[in-house]
């Protein structure tokens, strides 16, 4: 399963590269977009869960990407002074 899982990941990142990317001669999205890019990643792991019946956050969220945003920690920090 491990493997499985391994070949959605590396095919999300994958579809991250864009042909601009290519051309500036990157292999790899820029990092400066790694949270839009983890949470594509995520959301295809988890549609995948789905699908085989492996996912146990049900009803599945409409969309996985905004839901794998949502609970991505932000490092925010209040301002107390």
């Amino acid at each position: 399963m491990v493997q499985h899982i391994h070949a959605y990941t590396t095919e999300a990142l994958a579809e991250q590269v864009t042909p601009e990317h290519f051309a500036n001669g990157l292999i790899y999205p820029p990092f400066t977009n790694i949270r839009k890019i983890s949470a594509h990643i995520a959301a295809r792991v988890a549609a995948k869960a789905y699908e085989l019946g492996l996912a146990t956050r049900l009803p599945q969220p409409e969309d996985l990407v905004a839901y794998a945003e949502s609970c991505m920690y932000s490092p925010k920090y209040r301002n107390y002074r």
